[in-house]
């Protein structure tokens, strides 16, 4: 197998209930069909950070003025999601938003600019607060715009 063809192959998450959820959407054709604990997502499609290949990911549905946020909560888990590493290699991705699909950039928030990302993030998805406390680590945030 050539290195383009091993980057542009699928390769489903080890998880369970991601991949349950981007094979329904994927059936489905639109995120619409799976939620995360009652609220909507968008699905990230991106380039592995080692690998190349093709990834995707459910994630919180976080909008505000047609731009989107990725927040790299994991649980409040005290590492990074492997997606964060993803994004920060590759941050040309894929956005799926209900039956839409467009190109986005991933671009890590700090500072003033990750506070004001921050309060959306947690009113779309409450349980963000609470990850927060259970690490020591800035749960990373980034923002998706348009290409």
């Amino acid at each position: 197998m050539s290195d383009q063809q091993r980057e542009s192959e699928y390769v489903p998450s080890t998880s369970q209930w991601v991949r349950e959820q981007v094979e329904e959407i994927e059936r489905t054709g639109t995120t619409a069909s799976v939620h995360i604990q009652d609220r909507p997502v968008v699905m990230l499609t991106m380039r592995g950070a080692k690998s190349g290949a093709t990834r995707k990911v459910p994630l919180m549905r976080v909008e505000r003025d047609g731009s989107y946020a990725a927040v790299a909560s994991q649980g409040g888990a005290p590492t990074h999601p492997q997606w964060y590493h993803n994004l920060k290699a590759h941050p040309d991705i894929e956005l799926m938003d209900g039956e839409r699909s467009f190109p986005v950039r991933a671009r890590e928030l700090d500072g003033e600019e990750r506070e004001q990302w921050w309060q959306p993030c947690v009113d779309a998805f409450p349980p963000y607060a609470e990850y927060q406390t259970k690490t020591d680590r800035l749960i990373p945030v980034f923002v998706l715009e348009r290409r």
